[in-house]
């Protein structure tokens, strides 16, 4: 039990070598999902994903965060970093994590450095310990880390509620500790059926509130700041990365569902207001967290490969910290930027990203759902569906009780043929096209009502005569691959927020206007003969909430606020609907 500067003790569990031929280095690991060691219990992590630093003598440390489990103390989802602690009253994440560091220096066998490593939650603690700028801790691995949750994280993404995955997480996460504990209550069974028709049947965000009481505090929280406000922006950790002390390397997966934008967007903050940090970033085809599996040839359907998640483990993860907790072997000053592009299934190398080689190239929606690099000639030229919030479009063609992480590299065969999905399409390729970057999305559209989403995917079309990749030989594959329609980046825009996050507006009736969003990175090559796919859609359920698609407060307005809408894509010379596409040369 390691106090805190405030009085609170935090329950930590420390593993120490019998050897004492050496000083040991530390990795220590922060969590809010139970440390897992209680007793005489033993961390599955010290032979599973540590077992390379048990080898070499690391000491490791995991720790309950504040207010969690054994730990004592209030817990606070995404507790803001306090750049102006002046009091020992003034605590936060970075203050514990530097709190923690100071006992282990004074009560272990260290050699005076220490590694911080954490996943998706937790690699928005080992963020915390970065900024905490205690002189010992010399390296974080910071992998899918959650840093905003209204712009891109598990939340939200660009202000449209993520409603299964933050139903899921806080209704079990997020439930009141009344003591310290090792275990917890379970959940309650709130599915009876699978997930689209168990929210579909709850009705609005209002109804679905209920469902829960008034115990989930953080989900109180949410549906008290609706748009892009002060009490969002200080849970943003990237507005505080300036001068980090430790390397940093950063990880993620180009297909993970939850943390995808936490990855890239950590990493370009710390490049830019942190230039003089040791920066690296590697971006493998995995699902969230899968990189720390012993297996992670695949997500889904689609195959990338053997040995990606053992060549991150052994080549990548292990190194970093063995050359800067113990100065052995070395790390690759020069090429600090490794990504895997999907399509050609390599890995690529580069000194910064976004790389210096992507030239922007517009790609148009033409009439008659073509797709083409040339702008529309036509004068009056548009695309129309009618979005209904009563039958919304699934995210996934499976029937399940959680978020599939899969759903994220999906045949999307089954949304082609909605009437409320529409789709431009490329001829086939003559040569292979390589993407490495953001995507952005500039879409002129009119709508019937006051409010809309807009759903916007960039999907690879395979050939109809289509064999798999030779390298791959011997995988199983579980679908029909020829025709697939894989979904390479799909994001969703509130339109309400197209002009500002901070201050909605409703649309004008049947009025044109434009909405822009960005894409999240991608890494990927559409081979020769396969076809580039845009589709366009105003609801992806349950993974989004439902917009009533009237300008209102969607977190408390009625089910009676549900109304279509029609939706116009224009495809005119003059209102021209474009993907600006990071197209590497």
């Amino acid at each position: 039990m390691i106090p805190m500067r405030d009085g609170a003790r935090l329950y930590t569990a420390i593993y120490e070598p019998v050897s004492k031929s050496e000083k040991h280095p530390i990795l220590f690991t922060r969590t809010p999902y139970r440390v897992g060691s209680y007793g005489n219990e033993m961390s599955s992590d010290l032979w599973n994903i540590w077992r390379n630093y048990s080898k070499e003598g690391y000491i490791f440390v995991i720790q309950d965060v504040r207010g969690r489990w054994m730990s004592e103390g209030k817990f606070v989802n995404i507790r803001p970093f306090n750049p102006n602690k002046k009091t020992a009253k003034d605590i936060d994440e970075a203050s514990d994590s530097y709190d923690t560091v100071e006992w282990l220096l004074k009560n272990t066998d260290n050699n005076g450095r220490v590694g911080v490593t954490g996943s998706s939650y937790l690699g928005f603690y080992s963020v915390m310990a970065a900024l905490s700028n205690h002189p010992a801790i010399c390296a974080i691995c910071a992998q899918a880390p959650a840093i905003d949750w209204f712009m891109g994280d598990d939340i939200h993404h660009n202000g449209a509620f993520m409603l299964e995955d933050s139903f899921g997480f806080l209704s079990s996460v997020d439930r009141p500790r009344l003591a310290l504990t090792t275990t917890q209550s379970q959940a309650k069974p709130y599915y009876l059926n699978d997930d689209y028709s168990f929210f579909l049947k709850s009705g609005s965000l209002k109804q679905i509130t209920s469902l829960l009481g008034d115990s989930i505090k953080f989900w109180n929280d949410v549906m008290a700041h609706p748009n892009y406000d002060s009490w969002w922006k200080e849970r943003d950790c990237r507005r505080y990365c300036y001068n980090l002390k430790p390397a940093v390397f950063v990880v993620g997966g180009l297909f993970d569902a939850e943390d995808c934008y936490g990855t890239w967007g950590l990493y370009k903050a710390i490049k830019k207001q942190s230039p003089q940090t040791n920066l690296s970033i590697i971006m493998g085809p995995w699902s969230h967290g899968q990189w720390k599996s012993k297996e992670a040839n695949s997500v889904g359907n689609i195959v990338f490969g053997k040995g990606l998640a053992e060549f991150y483990q052994n080549e990548a993860e292990f190194p970093f910290f063995n050359y800067y907790l113990k100065e052995k072997g070395n790390v690759d000053t020069q090429n600090r930027v490794l990504v895997f592009f999907s399509g050609e299934n390599q890995w690529r190398k580069f000194t910064e990203w976004p790389c210096k080689q992507v030239v922007e190239t517009p790609v148009y929606l033409r009439e008659k759902g073509t797709l083409k690099f040339a702008l529309p000639t036509e004068k009056r030229s548009y695309t129309e569906y009618i979005s209904d919030p009563w039958h919304p479009v699934p995210y996934s063609e499976k029937a399940s009780r959680s978020r599939s992480s899969d759903y994220m590299t999906a045949d999307q065969r089954f949304a082609s043929r909605r009437p409320d999905v529409i789709s431009f399409e490329t001829g086939p390729l003559t040569a292979d096209l390589t993407l490495g970057g953001e995507i952005t999305v500039d879409l002129k559209v009119s709508i019937s009502t006051t409010d809309a989403d807009f759903v916007v995917k960039l999907i690879d079309v395979f050939p109809d005569d289509f064999s798999s990749d030779p390298k791959n030989a011997g995988e199983k594959q579980s679908s029909l691959m020829d025709g697939y329609q894989m979904l390479v980046r799909g994001d969703v825009m509130r339109g309400k927020f197209r002009d500002s996050f901070e201050r909605p507006k409703a649309f004008t009736p049947n009025t044109p206007a434009t909405v822009s969003f960005k894409l999240a990175d991608i890494a990927h090559t559409f081979k020769k003969g396969h076809r580039m796919m845009v589709q366009v859609q105003s609801s992806w359920f349950p993974l989004v909430d439902r917009n009533p698609q009237k300008f209102v407060d969607i977190y408390h307005c009625k089910e009676s606020d549900f109304v279509k809408s029609t939706i116009k894509v224009f495809h005119q010379n003059n209102l021209a609907s474009r993907l600006i596409l990071p197209v590497l040369k």
